[in-house]
């Protein structure tokens, strides 16, 4: 189900997710600058200009503040619809190879028996992104969007993503929950029913607004990647992210086949199909030892069900067939306590039916066990008393 609200397997499958930022990532520039900021009048530093300071005069979200400066600029020029920015979306330039990158990858994944799955998590518009060549290889895109009214003409944020909430996407990717407004993703869930842990997520970015997700990929396990673009081949960036650890790798923003970043993920995939056999004999070692322990916690509960229940059965015994029938149940138990022996001692001592029958073979065997054990305090009266009358 593409489209799911929750990814549900029959079985438990290996699945990588690679996770990417848009601007400057799959494409060499803001999405917006590539004909809709030149198309309402503004070059491009004047445009960012605007939509910044107005942010910074009103301690606004840039990412609102760019969306509203769009809205502001188009006033007396061309409405901004949903079809307007899928045709600027369309003419976003992407960095090489990507036409038929996530088919390749896909295939090196399928072979090793890897699914891979391709999503964006993007502070650019949804929109633009679902008017691009490539939109169709995405599972999922997460990315600012705006809200239409009923003419078609955007109205209001819908969606606003920054920097600092990019990481809850990784949480509903990692649970299979991908609906963004699905509160089942705050639900605890166990580690056999992760969809695809963080171990087996790759993100890739290309600056600091991709820290937060970087870091908490690296934190868990998973994969970070910081990419270039290939033709400036300006690395100020990823080595400020290597030296500060958000990264673990980093590559040119080519995407085509036999490339850096082309080897790269597929050596992820290899280790990924490697550590997930290792990773399932662990998860099967673990499930049989929890199955056990609740086993023996279950026995443990029936245990003192019974010894409870036994005790009580004694002290209310009014026949002797009755009193036979209880001794039968709780003769087997081994791991009576010093006050549960003191209870049975002292029921015998005031129950005339057991008393008159402490020495029959049965009873007797039973409380001798009981004088026996390391936890009877033997020199205690009630013991004392019972030794005496079975061994009369």
């Amino acid at each position: 189900m593409k489209n799911g609200k929750t990814i549900q397997d029959n079985e438990r499958k290996i699945v990588l997710a690679i996770c990417y930022d848009f601007d400057k990532t799959l494409s060499p520039d803001d999405m917006q600058a590539q004909g809709f900021i030149q198309s309402v009048g503004f070059n491009v530093k004047e445009f960012w200009e605007k939509s910044n300071k107005l942010a910074s005069d009103n301690e606004m979200d840039q990412n609102l503040a760019y969306m509203f400066t769009m809205i502001k600029t188009s006033i007396g020029k061309e409405f901004i619809t949903r079809e307007r920015l899928k045709k600027y979306g369309s003419e976003v330039q992407l960095f090489n190879g990507l036409e038929d990158w996530f088919r390749r990858i896909n295939e090196y994944g399928i072979a090793l028996g890897v699914l891979v799955e391709h999503y964006v998590i993007s502070s650019g518009l949804r929109e633009m992104i679902e008017g691009t060549r490539i939109a169709k290889e995405f599972r999922k895109i997460y990315a600012s969007s705006y809200y239409f009214d009923e003419t078609g003409v955007a109205q209001w944020p819908a969606q606003a993503i920054n920097y600092t909430n990019k990481t809850q996407f990784l949480f509903r990717i990692e649970k299979g929950i991908l609906e963004i407004n699905d509160q089942a993703v705050n639900e605890r869930v166990p580690e056999e029913r992760i969809r695809v842990p963080f171990r087996n997520m790759v993100y890739i970015g290309d600056s600091d607004t991709d820290i937060p997700c970087m870091k908490l990929v690296n934190q868990y396990g998973g994969h970070s990647v910081g990419v270039f673009n290939p033709e400036t081949g300006d690395k100020n960036k990823v080595f400020k992210m290597i030296r500060q650890n958000r990264i673990r790798f980093f590559a040119p923003a080519d995407y085509s086949d036999g490339s850096d970043l082309d080897l790269l993920i597929k050596s992820i995939i290899d280790h990924t199909a490697e550590n997930e056999r290792l990773e399932d004999i662990h998860l099967k070692n673990r499930l049989e030892q929890e199955s056990f322990n609740k086993s023996q916690d279950e026995n443990e509960q029936e245990i003192v069900r019974v010894k409870n229940d036994g005790i009580l059965d004694l002290e209310s015994s009014l026949s002797f067939s009755n009193t036979h029938a209880v001794i039968d149940k709780i003769r087997k138990i081994d791991n009576w306590n010093t006050n549960e022996i003191e209870m049975l001692f002292d029921i015998g001592l005031k129950n005339s039916q057991i008393r008159y029958i402490l020495d029959d073979l049965d009873v007797a065997n039973f409380y001798r066990r009981l004088l026996n054990s390391t936890e009877c305090k033997k020199d205690s009266e009630k013991a004392i008393e019972i030794e005496k009358l079975i061994n009369s």
